[in-house]
Parts: C-alpha cells; structure tokens; sequence
C-alpha cells in the first residue's frame, strides 16, 4: 500500500498524519501501523492519526498509538490535528471536531499556536503523593522543584513500567510551578501502551 503521509510533532510528540477524507486508508492494519511508527525501520512515531471526514464535524480524529492499536486522545497530537486540517485548506475560526473521548473545539491564534478544549477532568486521584488523572488518555503528573534537570525519559520510563501501569500504560508528566501562579513547566513522556512483540 503506498501512503502519502505528513509528520507533525507537538510538545515533542511527533506523528504519522494521513489524510482520510476520501476512506482511502480505512483497511490499513494493526503491522502496517506499528512498522510505519517503528523509529528503526519505518519512519517513526509516537502515533498514527487519520483525518476523517464526519457529518456535523468539520473532521475527525482517528489515532492509533504506535503499536497499532486505537487508543484514547492524545492533546498533544489533537493541536496537530487541527493544524493539519488548517494546511489542508480547511480554515475556521473555531473548529469542531470529534475524537475517541467524544467533541472537542479548538482554536488558532495569530501567531499558529492552537488551543485545544480537552474535555473536562471529572476525577484527579492521589497516588503516592502524586496524581493521576484522565484527559481522554490517562495521565501520572509528578510535580517537581526544577524539570529541566529531571531524566525525562528514564524517571518516566520507571513509572510507567512499574507493576501499577505496566499493564495498561499511562501518560507521565513531570510539572513545575513557575513563579507566576497562572503558569506551569511540563515535560513530558507519552508511552501509554505497550509495545508487543
């Protein structure tokens, strides 16, 4: 199957995007998805997004996670969205759009930064002195004093491997409050699902 795909990355997440308004990729499957992400031999990803067309909706979002599986929405990979939407041609002042968690609105400012409307969190848990919330995808957010001397990778990866997420996966986030109480300091590592072999 030939593909023509785009690659968007947001916050350091980065995507396979694939224009399906015409339902030309609708067959594609779980191994074709997981090689296209694989970042050794395909072109790799954190995941896989289609733009679909759907009724009542300016489009909608598709994402598989890079093992192929559909999973829940990614923030991170909503913004893309909608920006690829805009480069597509399709230019609002607010959109609308559907995903796996259900509508959302998005918006694009003078300077192209989006702002996506996630629905809202019903329910923040505490967990060993952290939280854990869900966005539309699961999230583990762990403040800390300085974030940029934190080991993104390696402290995320800990945690998301522990017993408690190994199963399931979840989003990790460390967070640090700056010295304007309006604004915080994300870094993040989005490995939600496990990769199998």
């Amino acid at each position: 199957m030939k593909i023509n795909f785009h690659k968007y990355q947001g916050t350091g997440n980065d995507f396979v995007i694939l224009d399906n308004r015409t339902g030309q990729y609708k067959d594609i499957r779980l191994d074709q998805i997981r090689r296209i992400c694989d970042r050794r031999f395909g072109i790799g990803a954190d995941g896989l997004m289609m733009l679909n067309e759907k009724n009542g909706y300016d489009f909608e979002m598709k994402y598989y996670n890079a093992d192929g599986k559909e999973g829940s929405l990614c923030g991170n990979g909503g913004r893309c969205m909608v920006k690829f939407a805009y480069n597509l041609g399709i230019h609002k002042t607010l959109y609308k759009f559907i995903a796996y968690d259900g509508e959302h609105e998005a918006e694009i400012d003078t300077d192209g930064i989006v702002s996506l409307k996630m629905n809202d969190v019903g329910n923040i848990r505490k967990f060993h002195g952290d939280f854990i919330l869900n966005t539309g995808s699961p999230h583990y957010i762990k403040m800390v004093n300085d974030v940029m001397n934190v080991d993104v990778y390696k402290k995320g990866h800990e945690i998301r491997y522990s017993k408690d997420f190994e199963q399931e996966g979840i989003n990790v986030n460390f967070v640090e409050q700056m010295d304007d109480p309006d604004k915080i300091f994300v870094a993040l590592m989005n490995v939600v699902w496990k990769m199998k072999p």
